[in-house]
């Protein structure tokens, strides 16, 4: 009997699953009105402006951490101390925030719904490579949450070293969210 290599998830499978699951919303963002009307409207858009840039913020909070480390070392600092995939929580939010945009709650449940089970089932098999990698996973799992944070759980060392040009490399995945904002203003 052969032992199998653990490999990372790869990443292109979550990619499509986001796309396929955006143009699968398309229809319901298209063809539906929002329920609410007026000063209510207002703060769902601004509540949604405001999470889509909490995601942009927070995925380069997370990539000033990971970039270039990924699968190389188990990180535990800055925002992997509160959560395991903080990338994944900031896409979720932004999701969520998308949805407010267009003015709809229900559309936010769906749209933020879709994301965190799309980004907790790619997070899982991830995990599955993380444990066999890093002989500190398992406790790291245990401490740490998966993806809804646990701010009391946040350490960060006092220097931090950056890859530039993973950053730079990244910030396209980040800024993606600022196109929302536009799309949200053209679909309503």
């Amino acid at each position: 009997m052969t032992a199998t290599i653990a490999r990372p998830f790869n990443q292109k499978i979550r990619i499509l699953a986001l796309r396929l699951a955006f143009l699968g919303l398309l229809p319901l963002t298209l063809f539906t009105r929002p329920a609410i009307s007026g000063g209510a409207a207002d703060l769902l858009e601004t509540a949604g402006i405001l999470a889509i840039l909490l995601a942009v913020l927070g995925r380069f909070w997370a990539i000033l951490y990971i970039g270039g480390r990924k699968n190389r070392t188990l990180l535990r600092e800055g925002p992997y101390s509160i959560c395991r995939h903080p990338l994944y929580l900031f896409s979720t939010i932004g999701a969520t925030g998308f949805g407010l945009m267009l003015e709809s709650v229900t559309l936010a449940a769906v749209m933020g719904g879709a994301a965190f089970v799309i980004l907790s089932l790619t997070a899982s098999r991830e995990e599955r490579f993380l444990r066999a990698a890093f002989a500190g996973y398992a406790d790291y799992a245990r401490e740490v949450p998966r993806m809804l944070p646990a701010l009391r759980l946040f350490h960060t060392p006092a220097c931090l070293t950056v890859d530039t040009g993973t950053l730079a490399g990244n910030a396209a995945d980040a800024l993606v969210f600022v196109t929302l904002i536009p799309l949200a203003e053209l679909l309503r």
